[in-house]
């Protein structure tokens, strides 16, 4: 679908901007600068426009992530809702992988609960008991953010546009089923260079990591989508992102899903 121009902005050429923006590692100034009638029905179709073009040259979909789920991240970022992205196969990190520094522009790493699915779910209507019902397993994960935008600086339009700063994924050895875990009361402790920085729990995300789940779905659903089964879904950062530049090092510990590591 292509959303009419305005000005000099079209779905096309903002795809085309932010993929190069990637490809580079080059800051670009938010969209919404220069586009006047911005909003989040033009950002969804570049983003939709970006993943095609993934594709296009052989990514393969993985999944999907959701962004700005929990309160610490909101306020960071000066946005009051949650959105949803693409995963894609290029965007997972093997265990015991580095940050793929040379890839990204200003990498910050933030500790998820990662649910992979093992039935399909259909929005809309979706509640969150409903969408851990459609979960196979649950691990713990560590996404590394990295917006295309200059100094982190973006609308809601222009960071769904962009793919909700997507950049890379790593997830921790072992899936544990999500029967007898209480996700709003999973602990997770973050560190950086040994040192604890941050900590949250599961409550974080929405209240319950299955509602962000669920929003996922329901998100979706109202585009005629649905998540499938085998798909990766992040939930959303339980705590603040913090930079990861080079000499620096992150772990997320968890209660019950144990712990993963970004060198």
């Amino acid at each position: 679908m292509i959303v009419k121009d305005t000005g000099t902005w079209s779905v096309e050429l903002a795809a085309e901007v932010l993929l190069g923006a990637e490809a580079s590692c080059a800051e670009i100034e938010p969209l919404s600068d220069s586009w006047g009638d911005f909003d989040l029905a033009a950002a969804y179709a570049v983003q939709d426009e970006t993943l095609r073009r993934r594709l296009d040259r052989g990514e393969r979909l993985a999944g999907v992530k959701l962004g700005l789920t929990s309160r610490a991240k909101q306020q960071r970022m000066g946005i009051s809702s949650p959105l949803t992205a693409w995963l894609t196969d290029a965007m997972v990190l093997p265990s015991g992988a580095a940050v793929p520094r040379d890839q990204l522009i200003h990498p910050r790493a933030e500790p998820e609960i990662v649910f992979v699915l093992g039935s399909r779910l259909a929005g809309p209507g979706v509640s969150a008991v409903t969408a851990l019902a459609a979960v196979e397993s649950v691990w713990c994960g560590i996404e590394v953010i990295d917006s295309r935008y200059r100094d982190f600086r973006f609308t809601l339009p222009d960071v769904v546009a962009d793919n909700a700063s997507s950049g890379a994924f790593v997830t921790g050895p072992v899936g544990v089923a999500p029967a007898g875990l209480d996700l709003s009361l999973e602990g997770c402790l973050l560190e950086v260079n040994g040192q604890v920085v941050d900590s949250a729990t599961g409550a974080a995300v929405q209240g319950h990591p299955a509602e962000a789940l669920a929003l996922a779905a329901n998100d979706l659903g109202r585009r005629g989508l649905a998540l499938e089964p085998g798909w990766t879904v992040l939930t959303g950062g339980m705590t603040d992102a913090v930079a990861c530049p080079a000499g620096v090092s992150v772990a997320a510990h968890f209660s019950s899903l144990g712990s993963v590591f970004l060198p």
